[in-house]
């Protein structure tokens, strides 16, 4: 009787932190870990393995049609994630590529809160200045003036998308603001005194001291924030984005920021973060301006529980779907 020949892993994410998942993955097939690898370095290599294990977080790959095509053997590249815009899924097709990720693995995702926990993290640092002021003790301050901050009782709070990741947000910060309101043109919202749906995002933006983004990004959210939308927005607005950087036009931004000094933009994503990050404006402006821009590492889902739900959870997809 022959013997069935083992599929080759490479794994380019940091994963042995998480409990069980060398040994389960180990029982998949020849495992090589490489968490730091390059896009060159990946090119040089990608041509022995069968399966490739991700996560866009930490990753400095961008799986675009020149790495692909040097993919030989690969029958299926698996993101332990819900975004996926750090692969270019048509080639993945063209190339009869199997993609592997959380998307729509609804079971799994439901367990996991840590993104939305992350936005309001994001959203009371904001709005009591925290980082800023922390910033200024290291400078040797001690001066509340500065660091003026404002109480969530007083505002109105606007959630764009209100699917897994916005309901999450909801739960968590809908008994702190005095009203939030939501834009989902897909999603019925059952109102009340304390929480309402907006018709527009002009609407939204006109009504909130907050607004926290909680969409997927495809073409009809990307540069969704834009000049006109922010054209209607408070002057001392705060903008809240733990979903991708490309929803938000930044150049749009950026102006809108540099005219209205009291608004504040806390995000854990930069658009073009795997491929462009040293030339992204939002840090080239965070450099010129203390005041204005918070920025995580992208983060949000980057908890010990959330991983291990995420990571174990799309392994065993990977499992099922091996010959």
């Amino acid at each position: 009787m022959t013997q069935s020949i083992q599929k080759k892993i490479i794994v380019i994410t940091p994963v042995k932190h998480i409990n069980g998942f060398v040994k389960k993955i180990s029982k998949l097939g020849i495992v090589v870990y490489r968490e730091n690898i390059s896009y060159d370095q990946l090119c040089n290599i990608i041509s022995k393995f069968d399966i490739i294990f991700t996560n866009p977080n930490k990753s400095k790959i961008y799986f675009d049609e020149n790495i692909l095509k040097k993919a030989v053997k690969l029958k299926i590249l698996c993101t332990a994630s819900t975004g996926t815009n750090h692969i270019d899924i048509k080639i993945l097709r063209k190339l009869n590529i199997k993609l592997i990720s959380l998307t729509k693995n609804k079971k799994i995702i439901n367990q996991i809160s840590s993104t939305a926990e992350h936005a309001l993290a994001l959203t009371l640092s904001a709005m009591r200045k925290l980082p800023f002021s922390h910033q200024g003790v290291l400078k040797g301050e001690w001066n509340y003036e500065n660091y003026i901050g404002r109480q969530a009782s007083s505002l109105t709070c606007g959630i764009i998308g209100f699917g897994r990741l916005g309901k999450f947000y909801y739960k968590f910060s809908k008994n702190l603001f005095k009203q939030i309101v939501i834009f989902d043109p897909y999603v019925k919202v059952k109102t009340s005194k304390f929480i309402n749906k907006c018709n527009s995002l002009e609407e939204l933006f006109k009504l909130c001291d907050i607004v926290s983004l909680h969409v997927h990004v495809n073409n009809e959210t990307e540069n969704l924030i834009d000049k006109k939308i922010l054209s209607v927005a408070k002057n001392d607005l705060i903008l809240i984005n733990t979903s991708r950087g490309e929803i938000v036009n930044n150049s749009h931004l950026i102006q809108f920021l540099k005219k209205n000094k009291n608004a504040i933009y806390a995000t854990d994503v930069l658009s073009n973060e795997i491929q462009e990050k040293k030339d992204n404006i939002v840090l080239n402006y965070l450099k010129k301006s203390d005041k204005q821009i918070i920025v995580t590492q992208h983060i949000g889902g980057m908890t010990l529980e959330g991983q291990q739900i995420a990571y174990n959870g799309v392994l065993e997809s990977l499992s099922r779907n091996i010959n």
